[in-house]
């Protein structure tokens, strides 16, 4: 994506694994995200991480610490994100370099997109691709 913003994304997928400093590494290479905020326990337990993307942000954890949010997730399954990328076959490329499953590979959709799924480290499906949603309009 080109340009960023400063803005505070209103939404943020937030995603624990078992081994979350795996999950950052996986996250930071093989998809280009940057290590934004990382809050660890003494012992080095990922209580919290941030992770950005263009104007977006992921929040990333590690799973069994405990805690109202880690209780309510016990169980749950994997989540699916979409980020926008400028350049879907690029960003397969070094996804595949890195090793990461690739579930679909780049596919042009009928809607104009251009699309590839990849599975991450915590068994979640990430879409990249080249559709950019419209978010709400806000006056201004």
């Amino acid at each position: 994506m080109t340009g960023t913003s400063t803005a505070a994304p209103t939404i943020s997928p937030a995603l624990l694994y078992d081994d979350a400093k795996a999950a950052i590494d996986q996250l930071t290479e093989a998809f280009g995200f940057t290590q934004v905020a990382l809050y660890e326990s003494e012992d080095g337990t990922v209580l919290h991480a941030e992770l950005g993307y263009g104007n977006g942000i992921v929040m990333v954890g590690s799973r069994g610490r405990g805690g109202v949010f880690d209780d309510a997730m016990a169980g749950a399954g994997p989540m699916g994100v979409y980020v926008v990328v400028e350049d879907t076959d690029a960003h397969h490329k070094r996804a595949v370099e890195h090793g990461v499953e690739i579930v679909m590979p780049p596919t042009d959709q009928e809607y104009g997109s251009r699309d590839y799924m990849a599975r991450d480290l915590g068994g979640n499906v990430w879409s990249f691709g080249t559709y950019a949603p419209q978010g709400p309009q806000v006056a201004g």
